[in-house]
């Protein structure tokens, strides 16, 4: 296939494009600077501006844009920042694949949808929570809405906590864990819906692929862990201890309202689409996921 990307210049963009490429697939890069080689195209989606046949011949579409939710304190702009950084780039692409009558769109999209789980499992077919990033990840999904009108399939990746060797959570934790400083954020009840770079990558060109699945797939391990659980983990495969707990209001003090929506919060978030329509994991417990990731 002939496949258009934004965004391909992050943790997940760098690693879809040589995978899709090595499984046959040509890639086209969509670039917001000038275009510097054969497979770039320009495009500034606050002018709505995309270079004249970019998507020319495309089989699909696949839109990663967005600022890291986690790399700022969430300020009024920056909370702005985040929608824009989303919103925007998904309704021109969406607009242009409208027109230009691209046949499939897959569109990030995130676990937040779901707000606070609590110790309830929950797969697609589960509540919008409550909270700023509920409210996001509606409106981001929302923006794919002129594709799915002209007729596009349309898949929307709900990706958790992607566990990579390159950076992401892992960037962060592991300098702190290598020093022996490590430990559970705030109760450590919370659960995380981890999902390995491998099964994240996996997840989205399996979604590509299978033109049976549209709308929501969670992007998230079979087994999601508490934090607790995580943690002690992650200690035993580096072989560092972690008996340190940092407590939520430290967390609310040094994160702001990111510590309640990003941290502290519970998503037991299940892959029930992957699972019932046949997804072979390459990692289907934490420790597998971290022990590829942080051994050696």
């Amino acid at each position: 296939m002939r496949v258009v990307i934004s965004g391909s210049s992050g943790l997940i963009g760098t690693a879809l494009v040589p995978h899709l490429r090595s499984a046959g697939h040509e890639v086209v890069r969509l670039v917001r600077r000038t275009p510097q080689a054969p497979d770039e195209r320009g495009w500034d989606p606050p002018s709505g501006r995309i270079d004249d046949g970019a998507l020319d011949g495309a089989d699909a579409v696949i839109n990663l844009s967005g600022a890291g939710i986690a790399d700022k304190r969430w300020t009024g702009a920056r909370k702005q920042e985040l929608r824009d950084s989303r919103l925007v780039p998904t309704d021109v692409l969406a607009r242009a694949v409208a027109a230009q009558g691209v046949p499939v769109m897959i569109n990030g999209s995130a676990v937040g949808y779901y707000g606070d789980t609590g110790a309830v499992a929950v797969d697609e077919s589960g509540a919008r929570g409550r909270g700023f990033l509920a409210d996001l990840v509606r409106d981001w999904e929302n923006a794919t809405a002129p594709a799915a009108v002209a007729g596009a399939r349309v898949v929307t990746i709900r990706t958790g906590l992607v566990l990579s060797h390159a950076g992401g959570l892992m960037g962060i934790m592991r300098p702190v864990f290598k020093f022996g400083l490590g430990g559970r954020l705030g109760s450590g009840e919370q659960y995380w819906p981890w999902i390995s770079l491998d099964d994240e990558i996996g997840a989205i060109t399996w979604a590509l692929e299978h033109d049976t699945v549209s709308g929501p797939v969670n992007a998230t391990g079979p087994a999601p862990v508490t934090c607790r659980e995580f943690v002690t983990t992650m200690a035993s495969v580096i072989h560092r201890p972690a008996p340190w707990i940092v407590p939520g209001f430290a967390m609310r003090a040094v994160l702001g309202e990111f510590a309640d929506e990003g941290v502290l919060v519970s998503q037991r978030v299940l892959p029930g689409v992957l699972e019932r329509e046949g997804y072979t994991f390459s990692h289907t417990t934490a420790s597998a996921a971290l022990s590829a990731v942080l051994d050696g």
